[in-house]
């Protein structure tokens, strides 16, 4: 099926936007975990996506440009002062001159227990002419809903997102809290696509709610979601590696990669 449908799709390619800066964990791609750091675990997992034809890192650091080169992963060095890292990726994929007519995976450089799986169904809707962008999503439960650390989406009967929140939506005013929707943040998007989404800059909702792809809804791009199933680990601090490193070690993930 992988490759039934890698014949379908346009050229495909990852980015994992990697910077050196961040309030809650500075360094953060540099981390270690099980002895490698983080951007090689984000990497290998994407590299894994039969669909993506190449994956590259995108840094603005040379810390974390040097140990790339040492660890054999492609990289590229972007500016420092991109506003996020859908920016980086768009100068990425210019740097890296990838053909207009193809697809471009945002792909965050905090999740390195991954699944390549993702990636796969992240890519399928673009066997259609008509998808621009997609995202994907899954169930949440009440009390996940209820945390603004978690971002929901609400779809419309075709699945494209009609809006996402901090807030718990849609508003269930008689207590029926049965289909929220999680957000998880893989993107793709068609080149064209992600250069008008850059151009366009900050949009109101997205200064209101911090968040990013509210800018392509405003501006009349719709964005076609994904249900998974799977839940997504990332690091957002480091006491998170012990989690991320118990998973990997489950998955016999290191020990497939290295035999």
């Amino acid at each position: 099926m992988a490759e039934s449908l890698k014949n379908v799709l346009p050229p495909c390619s990852g980015i994992i936007p990697a910077r050196f800066a961040s309030s809650r964990f500075p360094g953060k791609p540099l981390a270690s975990i099980l002895g490698r750091p983080m951007f090689r675990h984000v990497y290998e997992r994407a590299a894994a996506c039969p669909e993506l034809q190449r994956v590259v890192l995108a840094t603005d650091d040379e810390r974390i440009f040097q140990a790339a080169l040492q660890e054999n992963v492609p990289v590229v060095m972007t500016s420092p002062d991109h506003p996020s890292g859908t920016d980086r990726v768009l100068e990425a994929a210019i740097l890296l001159e990838l053909p207009e007519s193809g697809i471009v995976v945002n792909i965050q450089g905090d999740e390195p227990v991954l699944r390549p799986e993702l990636l796969s169904l992240l890519l399928a809707p673009f066997a259609r002419s008509d998808v621009q962008a997609t995202t994907l999503a899954r169930r949440l439960d009440k009390a996940a809903a209820c945390s603004p650390d978690v971002v929901k989406v609400v779809l419309d009967d075709q699945g494209r997102a009609m809006y996402f929140s901090r807030a718990a939506i849609p508003f269930h005013r008689d207590c029926d809290a049965s289909d929220f929707l999680g957000h998880i943040g893989l993107y793709a998007f068609r080149l064209p696509v992600l250069r008008r989404f850059v151009g366009l800059g900050p949009s109101r909702l997205e200064r209101i709610e911090k968040l990013e792809q509210l800018r392509l809804l405003e501006n009349g791009m719709p964005i076609d979601v994904v249900m998974v199933d799977h839940c997504v680990q990332g690091v957002d601090r480091p006491e998170d590696i012990v989690v991320v490193e118990r998973i990997l070690q489950e998955e016999g993930w290191l020990h497939q990669k290295r035999a």
